[in-house]
C-alpha cells in the first residue's frame, strides 16, 4: 500500500512539474512584445535612443555588457578588458575566438576599430558620438587584441564599451563613412533580425552560433511597435501581445492589480528620467539665465507626478536621480515652493517684455507628452509671466530639431545608458551636449573630467554635487520626474520581471513561457 501511494503522489508531483515547463508546442512558440519606444535607425552609429538601444542590445555584441542589477561591466565579445597601467587612458581587450557574423566570417579586432572609428567619423546629429568624445584611436594590435587610447583619463571608459555607442558591426557589410540605410542587421547578438517593418515590428530569432556572456539564448520574439500609449493599450486589451513593455497609459498603470490570475504585473525603480530642456543661445528668448530660474520657480514636479501621470513616476528634483551615488535635491533646495512672486522678480531684472513667449514641443507616441505639454503650459502661465504655444512633432522630426537647435523648451525622457551618474554629465549638459541646449560652462566641464578619473566612483560624489548645484544656478535643464518601470505579461509567459533594470540591456532572452 505504501508503494502504490509513494508513486500516486510522484504522479502527481510529476503532473506538477510538467505543467511548470514550457510545452512542447510552445517550445517554438513567438513572444510578442508591445511597446511605444521607436527605432530611429538600425545602425549603431546613428541611433542614440531608448527603442533603438533596446533592439541594439538584443542583436549586436559589445565587448563588455552588464548583469542583471550589475553595476560594473562584465565580458561578452571580449573573453577580457583591462585598462594598461594606472592612468585610466589605454584600454585593451581581448576577443572570445569563435565568433562570427551573420555571413560565417569570424570577427576580429579590425571589427572592432572599424565600427568605433565609424561612430566617430560618421558623427551623426541623433547619433552616440558625444559618448566617445574622449577616444582618440582605436588600434588593432592582432586579430583577437584592440586597444583603445583617450585623450583624458577616463574610469568610466568600460561602461560606455557596454552601451550600444559599441555595438560591433561587421566591417564587410557597413560603410565607414556613412549610415547604412536598409532593413537589415549584420551582428552577432543572442539574436538575428529576421525581419523589419519600420515603426511596426521587427521580428528576432535565436541567434544559433552566438558566443559570449550569456550561456543561452531565448524564444524566438516579435517586437510590435505602437505610435502612442492608448494603441499599445488596446492591443494588451485585445491579446494581441503576450508583453507589455514601455509605457502603457498612467491610468492603466495606476490601476493594474498585481493580484489579478490573468497578468503578471511587474513595478520596478528605474534610473530613467524626465527633463525640461531650456535653448541658452543668444536666439532664444530663453537665452537669459534669470529668465530660465523664473522658469524653474513655475514648474510643479508633484502635480506632474500626480496628475498627468497618477503616481505612476516620482517627482525629481536634480540632474541625477535617486539609487545612483551622487544624487541630490539640488532644485528643491533653490526653488523649494512653486513662486509666481519670485519669478516676476527675476523676469523685471531681466528687463524683459512680459509675458516672455516661447514655443514648447515634445515628441509625439512618447507617452502622455500631450498632456503634459498641457499641464506645463499651464503652470508657467500662471500670473500672465510666460505665453507658451504648444506644439508636438513625430518623434524622428522631434530628435532631429532638437539636434539642430531649432526648439526653444522640450520636454524628454533620458534613460541611462549605463549604471553610473556620468551617464547624466556630457550627454545631458556637458558643452556639445546631446540635448542640444547650447549650454557650456567650463566649470562644469572640469567637474565631469574630474569625475571620470576615479574607478571607484563614491570618490565621484563630490564633483556630482557641485555639477548639481550649478545646473540648479544656471537652469539649462528643469528635472521633471523619475519613472517607475512597468512590465505586464500574460499568465504563460515569464520573465517580464527580468526585462528591465536600469542598465539599459532589454533582456529579451529572458522571457520564456511557462
Amino acid at each position: 500500500m505504501r508503494i502504490v501511494v509513494t508513486l500516486l503522489v510522484l504522479a502527481i508531483v510529476g503532473i506538477g512539474g510538467w505543467k511548470l515547463l514550457p510545452s512542447q508546442e510552445n517550445k517554438n512558440k513567438t513572444i510578442t512584445v508591445g511597446t511605444t519606444d521607436a527605432v530611429t535607425s538600425l545602425d549603431p552609429a546613428g541611433a542614440y535612443d531608448a527603442g533603438s538601444w533596446a533592439l541594439f542590445s538584443n542583436v549586436f555584441q559589445t565587448l563588455m555588457t552588464f548583469e542583471p542589477d550589475g553595476v560594473q561591466p562584465v565580458p561578452d565579445a571580449a573573453k577580457s578588458c583591462a585598462f594598461v597601467g594606472s592612468a585610466t587612458k589605454t584600454y585593451r581587450c581581448t576577443l572570445r575566438s569563435g565568433i562570427t557574423f551573420p555571413s560565417g566570417r569570424a570577427m576580429t579586432a579590425e571589427d572592432v576599430k572599424f565600427s568605433f572609428d565609424r561612430v566617430k567619423r560618421i558623427n551623426s546629429d541623433v547619433g552616440p558620438s558625444s559618448l566617445l568624445a574622449d577616444l582618440s584611436s582605436v588600434t588593432a594590435d592582432n586579430a583577437h587584441t584592440v586597444t583603445f587610447h583617450l585623450s583624458e583619463p577616463d574610469a568610466t571608459f568600460p561602461l560606455k564599451v557596454a552601451t550600444g555607442a559599441g555595438a560591433i558591426v561587421d566591417r564587410e557589410t557597413y560603410p565607414a563613412n556613412a549610415l547604412r540605410k536598409d532593413s537589415s542587421v549584420d551582428g552577432t547578438g543572442p539574436y538575428r533580425l529576421t525581419s523589419y517593418t519600420k515603426d511596426q515590428q521587427a521580428r528576432l530569432a535565436p541567434n544559433p552560433t552566438y558566443k559570449g556572456y550569456l550561456s543561452s539564448t531565448g524564444r524566438p520574439v516579435e517586437l510590435r511597435y505602437y505610435t502612442d500609449s492608448a494603441k499599445l493599450d488596446a492591443a494588451w486589451k485585445a491579446k494581441d501581445i503576450d508583453v507589455a513593455s514601455r509605457t502603457l497609459p498612467p491610468d492603466v498603470l495606476a490601476g493594474l492589480n498585481p493580484s489579478d490570475p490573468r497578468e503578471r504585473v511587474t513595478e520596478s525603480d528605474s534610473s530613467e528620467t524626465r527633463n525640461l530642456y531650456l535653448n541658452t543661445r543668444a536666439s532664444s528668448p530663453l537665452h537669459d539665465v534669470r529668465v530660465r530660474q523664473a522658469v524653474a520657480w513655475l514648474v510643479d514636479q508633484e502635480q506632474l507626478a500626480a496628475t498627468v501621470y497618477q503616481g505612476t513616476v516620482d517627482p525629481l528634483y536634480s540632474l541625477i536621480p535617486t539609487g545612483i551615488t551622487g544624487h541630490t535635491t539640488s532644485f528643491f533646495d533653490a526653488y523649494p515652493t512653486q513662486s509666481a512672486k519670485k519669478a516676476r522678480e527675476l523676469l523685471t531684472q531681466a528687463g524683459v517684455s512680459l509675458p516672455v513667449r516661447f514655443t514648447f514641443a515634445y515628441g509625439k507616441g512618447q507617452g502622455p507628452g500631450e498632456q503634459e505639454a498641457a499641464a506645463l503650459k499651464k503652470q508657467l502661465e500662471a500670473g500672465g509671466l510666460f505665453k507658451v504655444d504648444v506644439k508636438g512633432y513625430e518623434w524622428t522630426d522631434f530628435q532631429e530639431r532638437m539636434a539642430a537647435g531649432k526648439l526653444d523648451a522640450w520636454a524628454v525622457g533620458w534613460v541611462a545608458d549605463y549604471p553610473d551618474a556620468d551617464t547624466f554629465g556630457q550627454p545631458l549638459v556637458g558643452t556639445g551636449s546631446t540635448m542640444a541646449t547650447g549650454y557650456s560652462n567650463k566649470t562644469v566641464d572640469q567637474l565631469i573630467r574630474d569625475s571620470q578619473q576615479f574607478a571607484d566612483r563614491s570618490r565621484a560624489a563630490s564633483d556630482f554635487q557641485q555639477i548639481q548645484s550649478t545646473i540648479a544656478q544656471d537652469v539649462p535643464l528643469v528635472p521633471l520626474w523619475q519613472r517607475k518601470e512597468y512590465t505586464v505579461t500574460t499568465e504563460d509567459v515569464g520573465g517580464g520581471q527580468y526585462l528591465m533594470d536600469g542598465t539599459g540591456v532589454y533582456r529579451l532572452w529572458r522571457l520564456d513561457w511557462i
